[in-house]
């Protein structure tokens, strides 16, 4: 379960009743949506259903048969969440922006390049005071990755950047490759990668951009700066396993 401060208020209102719960905004949104998968147990703060949560009234079971069918908490919840209304504070609402804004601003950061400068990633404040000068808002109630084309629209204009992936070889040598390419290989989508005579390791990653720079500090901190990389012009040359 989540915390009272977590949590947003869904109501609907049915039959001269009112059924309120208190649920994660995020969750909130992909069950109207149908596309939640998680474990409703762990996104909701209350495993009840309220008349008014504010004041901790519950509804009538009389009622609950009448517009639900049953008295089931669990059952009833994606019900309220779905067919009601979100509810959420001015407070709420601001919090729910900033987090949002984060994740926009990460998620741009960690996929998109420079064209203009050899397609080198953007630092985060870059994107940011641009967002802020384009005068994009970020809508706290949509998923960030509804928001990202919009953003990169408003951004356009202001510094030249587009989404890219990079191809990136690298060889680590016997003494760290253990325990460097466990790290190396959670970067992105392993194209090949080949075991040397000599117990080096061998590994093609395909990424997004804006992580190369996180990527080549992964790798030299595992392997005390030791390791090779080179990046791959045309992945139509790899040769896969």
């Amino acid at each position: 379960m989540i915390s009272l401060d977590e949590a947003v208020t869904a109501r609907l209102e049915s039959h001269g009743a009112r059924f309120e719960v208190l649920v994660d905004p995020d969750a909130a949104l992909e069950i109207k949506r149908d596309e939640f998968e998680g474990d409703l147990e762990d996104v909701i703060a209350a495993e009840d259903v309220f008349e008014d949560a504010s004041r901790g009234d519950r509804p009538a079971e009389a009622d609950l048969e009448k517009v639900f069918d049953t008295t089931e908490p669990l059952e009833i919840i994606p019900q309220v969440i779905k067919q009601g209304e979100i509810q959420i504070t001015a407070d709420q609402r601001r919090e729910m922006q900033e987090q949002k804004r984060k994740q926009l601003i990460d998620t741009i950061t960690r996929n998109a390049v420079n064209p203009q400068m050899d397609n080198a990633p953007h630092p985060p404040e870059r994107i940011e005071n641009a967002l802020e000068e384009a005068g994009f808002t970020v809508d706290p109630m949509e998923p960030v990755q509804e928001q990202v084309d919009d953003a990169l629209d408003a951004l356009r204009p202001i510094i030249p950047i587009r989404f890219e992936e990079v191809t990136v070889a690298v060889q680590v040598p016997a003494d760290h490759a253990g325990s460097a390419q466990a790290k190396i290989r959670q970067f992105g989508d392993l194209e090949r990668e080949e075991w040397q005579g000599d117990g080096s390791w061998i590994g093609v990653l395909t990424f997004p951009a804006g992580l190369q720079n996180e990527f080549y500090d992964t790798v030299n901190e595992h392997t005390s700066g030791n390791a090779e990389t080179e990046i791959v012009k045309d992945k139509d040359d790899l040769r896969t396993r």
